[in-house]
């Protein structure tokens, strides 16, 4: 296909203002952004960003909104998210396009995602009208005892760039079928989604203050973990953001959840289908948004006697890939998110290169004819990598995989735990007790075996060690965003 980047259709763009309760604004304390399109590095608009001036305005508003949305029945919270629902699916095309314009997400890859956030608010839509509590046993004296789930009130939520679309359904659809009022702080880089995803809260009926979503930076996030009216936060992102926000929200000991990075280890034993486990090692760093993805398994770990073959394999089929324009939908890998992520990562290709922290088999430059004004860095893999490396232990954020051989199942084990993350793991064997057991010895929250992956709105989805704690997903979602109140009286 040709290299040619098409413009991007920005007409399809939301008015780039904040939107505070019933109120729209674009002059703001925070100055304004100019962002870029990843795949032609030019500019496409300008994003008011809020202040801490911005940020109190909307949590008064969610503050003000609170008691209604929470005295709402909750059969009429159930038909305002299932609402929501609906109309994503009615606007999907034209969301997906807006997430393209955002970070430069393929577009296939974009639809899916306004599909799996459809899906959420769908899902949790069935939990707003099943609440409640239990009646517990007591004891030394006769009582009638039971508890209440509660919404916690105002949830603060920071979500990243690389992801909008899912990531507002996610956590969102959850803290409105709760009862919540959410102040939502989407980034700089990617401001559109959800300023688009807005619209149709106020379009399903959500009543004004219940929702508010500012664009902002490092200094409207801060001021979001630091208000005093915010009774939880919720940050995707980074764990070195995560540390500064769990400093800031101790001061007044707010409860945090984190869905943070990781390392993930894609496991690959002398067994296992070689073309699915190949597939699994590309996605890491190609189709899931040119390994901008904190589940990517961008760490694939093969047993020694496949490895010769699942390298060449591998080298191979990343020829396959199909690099270029993220508004045709025969793109299946697009750009990095800016100019800083680029230089930041074949930085990080030029350590391993010249530390020898492996053997650069494919890939490792910036692309050229026709794609050098954006960000497009060739989907890059290393062979024979040190696994005590910085390429084997840190999370690259790039489209740059490391291949480690073992030899054991033990070793396989040891291999996969050794690194700070803990958020997925992806294992390939047709061994039925081996998939049980290294499911139970895995540290991670997350396990696909054979491939078949997908994140559906009935599973939890979290981390651990410093891939962050609390899920979402499921019951254990809706309960994220809820706390018990004991109730005794005494008979």
């Amino acid at each position: 296909m040709s290299n040619t980047i098409s413009e991007p259709p920005l007409e399809l763009l939301p008015e780039p203002v904040l939107r505070i309760g019933d109120t729209r604004v674009n002059g703001t304390e925070g100055g304004d952004y100019q962002h870029t399109y990843a795949a032609t590095g030019r500019p496409t608009a300008t994003v008011p960003l809020a202040g801490a001036a911005e940020i109190e305005q909307a949590v008064r508003a969610a503050r003000a909104a609170l008691p209604g949305w929470r005295a709402t029945p909750a059969d009429r919270r159930r038909d305002a998210l299932a609402a929501v629902s609906r109309l994503i699916t009615e606007h999907t095309d034209r969301l997906s396009r807006i997430n393209v314009i955002d970070n430069g997400t393929p577009l296939t890859v974009a639809l899916a995602q306004g599909g799996m956030a459809a899906d959420l608010f769908a899902y949790n839509a069935g939990w707003a009208d099943k609440g409640g509590g239990e009646v517990h046993e007591t004891w030394p004296i006769p009582a009638l005892d039971y508890s209440l789930e509660e919404p916690y009130g105002v949830i603060g939520v920071i979500i990243p760039w690389n992801g909008p679309i899912t990531a507002l359904g996610q956590v969102l659809a959850p803290a409105l079928a709760a009862g919540n009022c959410v102040v939502v702080k989407p980034p700089e880089l990617a401001p559109f989604s959800a300023l688009a995803m807005a619209e149709l809260f106020d379009e399903a009926g959500i009543p004004p203050g219940v929702v508010s979503v500012l664009p902002g930076g490092p200094e409207a996030g801060e001021a979001l973990v630091r208000n005093p009216g915010v009774d939880k936060i919720h940050f995707t992102g980074s764990a070195a953001v995560a540390r500064r926000i769990a400093s800031a929200a101790s001061e007044r000991l707010v409860p945090l959840g984190f869905e943070l990075g990781g390392k993930s280890a894609v496991i690959v034993f002398d067994d296992a289908d070689i073309d699915t486990a190949i597939q699994s090692a590309l996605a890491g760093i190609s189709v899931n948004l040119s390994g901008q993805g904190c589940i990517n398994g961008t760490r694939t770990l093969v047993q020694r006697g496949l490895y010769d073959d699942f390298q060449a394999g591998l080298t191979e089929a990343v020829g396959s890939i199909t690099i270029g324009d993220p508004m045709d939908a025969r793109t299946t890998m697009g750009p990095v998110i800016s100019e800083l992520a680029c230089e930041r990562i074949l930085g990080v290709i030029d350590t391993a290169v010249t530390q020898k922290h492996g053997r650069l088999v494919a890939g490792g430059s910036r692309l050229g004819n026709g794609l050098e004004d954006g960000y497009f860095i060739a989907p890059t893999v290393f062979a024979d990598v040190d696994p005590q490396s910085s390429l084997a232990q840190e999370e690259i954020f790039g489209p740059v995989q490391s291949l480690i051989p073992f030899d054991s199942e033990d070793d396989a084990v040891r291999l996969a735990n050794e690194t700070a993350y803990g958020l997925a793991g992806y294992i390939h064997t047709r061994d039925l007790g081996r998939c049980h057991r290294l499911a139970a010895s895995l540290e991670v929250g997350d396990i696909w075996v054979n491939g078949g992956f997908g994140i559906p709105a009935s599973v939890p989805f979290g981390g651990v060690k410093s891939s962050g704690y609390g899920r979402i997903g499921g019951r254990h979602g809706i309960r994220e965003f809820m706390r018990p109140k004991n109730v005794w009286i005494a008979l």
